[in-house]
């Protein structure tokens, strides 16, 4: 199975285009509402691809280390999920040559970019669709789509009921990609973004196309493409079916999510969040394992700061775990700075450049958690050990092990201080042994019982062998 090796080694940092930074106003569209208005549904805010590369200093001092694009071809839509040209950039972002230019950027300080690809529909503004919409049962391209009869209507309100579209939205018809000619436009597009230089696909709502032949294909052109690109679905739940060497190298694993606000909001038990998180390392193969995408929040969740009522110090945790287990963690634009937002399009806020609206606590704290892993062999490689989970006490200590480094994480899942002595038998440390936090830089000594740490309310530490 080719894996790449790459991907576990980094920090996501995913970016939606139009809220992240306007680097160029003589693209803006017409109709383009102030930077960090009220988002709406179909309103856009003007951020493009230089916007990215104008602000490439901040996310290389944040130390992120790989970007995901939210869709970035020609659409109707800010969110750019209704695709009408698979080879084009929309020109609200800019130009074919800015991409490059983005990616040269990324490249040159070692980060790496992938960006969506959905193909499990396309806008209706498609070219091809366009045709059937003329032409009617006599497009060529009839066949590319689901239709159910003819004449197709496209633009009235109402469930599309004359072809097949996602979630019965007109905006969106289905592909037929029983179609071989519908299956060849698909790969041509896939193969031919990663010849430009992007360095992996995300798949958006892979599972709609329930056929693994197709995926099979997907996987041997990109591949062939590029060996070492990543390919990471979007999968909501655990389900080996879709992680091996047929189909993605990762997905998209939400369930880490989802156990830690668990914890958070509902008060789950400690043992509880531990299976959870081990029965993700036993589902699918290792290798793959340390190659998930790790987010707590995205462009189809609530924001971090959001779900957990704006408690800053339950989002720092939240974060400290993410940065701890294996797989790559990924932040949403703007979460380390603490951007809220409900449900879209209030999770689609614009960046807010001026510092002066920024949570600092979180953005050290992110700094903090990145850099640790970075420099921490064992946190991005090491093997999981669990030490202790207390239902009781609520806390929760695993081990990272990598060779002769192993690093101790301890997290605090209360409103209250709390000193804990922890055993640390099946580490390789000796009685007397100093170690210290990544996060606080204090350091301690190994006792006879094991290692004794203080814990603010929520709070996390990571403790390494020196």
């Amino acid at each position: 199975m080719t894996v790449p090796y790459w991907v576990q080694d980094q920090i996501f940092y995913q970016i939606f285009p139009d809220r992240f930074a306007n680097g160029d106003s003589s693209i803006d569209p017409p109709n383009v509402q102030p930077w960090g208005a009220e988002p709406t549904i179909h309103g856009f805010q003007g951020g493009d691809l230089r916007g990215v590369i104008q602000k490439f200093d901040y996310l290389l001092d944040l130390g992120i280390t790989a970007l995901y694009l939210n869709p970035i071809f020609q659409s109707s839509a800010n969110h750019r999920y209704h695709t009408v040209d698979y080879y084009k950039i929309d020109p609200r972002l800019g130009t074919m040559d800015d991409f490059r230019a983005l990616l040269d950027v990324a490249h040159s300080n070692h980060v790496k970019v992938i960006i969506d690809g959905v193909f499990n529909h396309s806008g209706r503004g498609l070219f091809q669709f366009n045709d059937i919409l003329e032409n009617g049962e006599e497009s060529g391209y009839k066949d590319w789509f689901h239709i159910h009869k003819f004449p197709i209507d496209a633009y009235s309100n109402g469930d599309s009921n004359d072809y097949a579209a996602w979630w019965g939205i007109k905006d969106l018809p289905k592909f037929n990609t029983d179609n071989p000619q519908v299956r060849q436009f698909i790969f041509d597009v896939a193969r031919y973004w990663i010849e430009q230089g992007a360095d992996g696909w995300r798949l958006d709502v892979p599972a709609e196309i329930d056929d693994d032949t197709f995926w099979e294909e997907f996987r041997r052109v990109v591949k062939s493409a590029n060996p070492d690109a990543y390919i990471v679905g979007e999968i909501w739940e655990a389900d080996p079916r879709w992680v091996n060497d047929t189909h993605f190298d990762g997905v998209m694993n939400y369930p880490v999510r989802n156990a830690v606000l668990d914890i958070l909001l509902n008060g789950g038990k400690m043992s509880t969040l531990a299976e959870s998180l081990e029965h993700l390392l036993t589902v699918y193969p290792r290798d793959n394992v340390y190659a998930m995408y790790v987010p707590l929040g995205s462009h189809d969740t609530r924001r971090l700061l959001t779900r957990v009522d704006e408690d800053v110090a339950k989002a720092k945790l939240a974060f400290a775990l993410q940065f701890a287990f294996p797989g790559a963690p990924a932040i949403y634009y703007g979460d380390e700075v603490g951007v809220t937002g409900d449900k879209d399009p209030q999770n689609r806020r614009a960046f807010p450049w001026d510092e002066s609206q920024w949570n600092h606590d979180l953005h050290v704290w992110a700094k903090k958690l990145i850099a640790a892993r970075k420099t921490s062999n064992a946190l991005r490689r090491g093997d999981y050990k669990r030490i202790v989970a207390s239902d009781d006490m609520r806390y929760y200590a695993f081990a990272r092990c990598l060779g002769d480094e192993q690093v101790l994480v301890v997290l605090n899942a209360t409103e209250k201080s709390c000193k804990l002595t922890i055993p640390v038998t099946e580490l390789d440390w000796e009685d007397g042994q100093k170690v210290q936090d990544y996060l606080s830089e204090a350091r301690c000594r190994v006792g006879d019982e094991g290692v004794t740490v203080d814990l603010p309310p929520w709070g996390a530490v990571y403790l390494g062998n020196l």
